[in-house]
C-alpha cells in the first residue's frame, strides 16, 4: 500500500514563507510604488491598474517628496491605501478583474485569484452580450499576473533550516488502522501479509531507505510466528515496520521547491510538482480546473479556444506530470494525506480523480488552529465533499476528526 501526500500553499505558509495571494498583491503594490521613481509624468499605468496624479505633479516627484522614506516601515500597500482615500488629489483605476481581486482581499483578508478569474470568464462567456472583447482583456491580465507571481515566488529563500521534524515524521509515519476506510481494511491486511513474505534482503533494502534506527526486520520475524491468519488482527501488536508505506509520492500543487526538502534520497520516495516550478516558468500551470461545474460544460460547447486558454486539465497535457500521477494511483491501494491544500474548486477535476479512485482507501486532512481555539478541519472537509460525486464513498474514506491532527502548531 502506498501514500500520496497532497501539498498546497498552506504547507509553504506553515514554513513561514509569504506565498499567499495576499502577500503577492502586497508585493505588487510595493513594486508599483517603487516604480514611481522613474515615472516622469502624472500617469503611471500597467495592464492591471492606472494611477493618475491630479496635482499637476509627476509620480517621480511624488516618490521623492511625498513618501516619508525616513519611516522605513511604510509599505507600498500603505502608500496605495492613502492614495485610494485621497480622491481629491489622486485617482486609481484598477481593471474590473483586478478590482474584484482587491475587493475580495480587503473584505476577507484573503483572495483566490484563480476563482476570481473563472467567475469573470463564465460571466463574460455566458451572460454578457459584449463579453468577447472582455475575455481577451481578462486573459491578458491573467497572464500578466501569472508572470508577476512567478517573479515574486522566485524571491523565496528556501533552505534546509526550514525543515520541520514534526512534518517529516507525519509524511513518513506508518499507517494507522483507524485512518483506513472500512472498504480499505482488506487492503491494509493484505499490505501486512505481503510484508510477512519479504525475505531479509527485501527488508534490508526497504528499511535502509527509510533510514530510521528504530526499525528492525527482527520485529517482523517475531510477529510472523504468531500471525493471526484466521482471525482479526490486533493492530496495536503489529510491528510498525509492517505498516510502512511501500512508496510515498509528494504531490505538490505549489510552484516553490519547499516539498523537495522532505523527499528522502531513495527510489521509493518521489516529488511530483503537478503545477510546475518557478525555476522553469514555462512549466507553471496557473488557472482553473473544475470540469464538474455546470458553467464549464456550457463553455466547452461554445467552441471558442480562448475560453480554455487557462484551464488546468488542458495545460496538464503539456507535460507528463499528470500521467505519472495516474500511474501511481493505478499501481496499488493508497492513502491520501492533505497538507496545506484547501481542496477548493480550482483543483476539483484532479482531486475528484484522486478521491474517487478505486485504489483510494483513506483521506486524512491535517488542519490548523486559527484563533480562539477554532480550527479549519470542517472547512477542509466541506471542500473535500465538493470534490466527490459519491457521498457514501466520501463518508467512508475521509478520516474522522478525532483521528486527525494539526500539521504544525498555529498557522498565522
Amino acid at each position: 500500500m502506498n501514500r500520496l501526500v497532497l501539498i498546497g500553499n498552506g504547507f509553504d505558509l506553515a514554513h513561514g514563507l509569504k506565498t499567499s495571494y495576499a502577500d503577492f498583491i502586497y508585493w505588487y503594490w510595493e513594486k508599483r510604488v517603487r516604480g514611481f521613481a522613474n515615472e516622469h509624468s502624472d500617469t503611471s499605468s500597467d495592464i492591471l491598474c492606472t494611477f493618475k496624479n491630479l496635482n499637476k505633479e509627476t509620480w517621480s516627484g511624488f516618490y521623492m517628496y511625498r513618501i516619508p522614506h525616513h519611516l522605513q516601515k511604510v509599505t507600498g500597500a500603505e502608500v496605495v491605501q492613502e492614495l485610494f482615500k485621497d480622491r481629491q488629489h489622486y485617482k486609481i483605476t484598477p481593471s474590473f478583474f483586478f478590482a474584484n481581486i482587491l475587493q475580495c482581499l480587503y473584505s476577507n483578508n484573503w483572495v483566490d485569484i484563480e476563482n476570481e478569474y473563472y467567475s469573470l470568464l463564465t460571466e463574460y462567456a455566458l451572460r454578457d452580450e459584449n463579453g468577447e472583447d472582455k475575455i481577451e482583456e481578462l486573459n491578458e491580465q491573467f497572464c500578466y499576473l501569472r508572470a508577476n507571481l512567478i517573479d515574486y515566488l522566485k524571491e523565496m529563500q528556501i533552505t534546509d533550516d526550514l525543515i520541520k521534524s514534526e512534518i517529516r515524521n507525519k509524511i513518513y509515519s506508518p499507517f494507522k488502522a483507524s485512518d483506513i476506510s472500512i472498504e480499505g481494511q482488506p487492503a491494509l491486511r493484505e499490505h501486512v501479509e505481503s510484508g510477512l513474505k519479504f525475505d531479509d534482503n527485501v527488508w534490508d533494502i526497504k528499511l535502509r531507505q527509510y533510514g530510521s534506527n528504530c526499525y528492525s526486520k527482527g520485529y517482523v520475524s517475531d510477529y510472523k510466528k504468531n500471525y493471526p491468519e484466521t482471525r482479526a488482527i490486533e493492530w496495536s501488536t503489529v510491528p510498525i515496520e509492517l505498516l510502512l508505506p511501500n512508496q510515498i509520492l509528494l504531490l505538490s500543487f505549489n510552484y516553490t521547491c519547499t516539498t523537495q526538502l522532505y523527499c528522502k534520497d531513495a527510489p521509493i520516495f518521489n516529488v511530483n510538482q503537478i503545477h510546475g516550478k518557478v525555476e522553469q516558468p514555462e512549466s507553471v500551470i496557473f488557472g482553473y480546473g473544475d470540469e464538474l461545474d455546470e458553467d464549464y460544460k456550457e463553455i466547452t460547447e461554445l467552441n471558442d479556444n480562448k475560453l480554455l486558454k487557462n484551464i488546468k486539465s488542458i495545460k496538464y497535457l503539456e507535460a507528463d506530470n499528470y500521467r505519472k500521477m495516474l500511474s501511481f494511483l493505478e499501481s496499488e491501494p493508497f492513502q491520501v494525506l492533505i497538507m496545506g491544500h484547501s481542496c477548493g474548486n480550482s483543483d476539483r477535476t484532479l482531486l475528484n480523480t484522486i478521491f474517487e479512485h478505486k485504489n483510494c482507501v483513506s483521506i486524512k486532512p491535517y488542519f490548523y488552529f486559527k484563533e480562539k481555539g477554532k480550527d479549519n478541519y470542517l472547512d477542509i472537509v466541506q471542500n473535500i465533499h465538493r470534490n466527490f460525486t459519491d457521498m457514501k464513498l466520501m463518508r467512508d474514506r475521509v478520516v474522522n476528526k478525532m483521528y486527525c491532527e494539526t500539521l504544525t502548531g498555529v498557522l498565522k
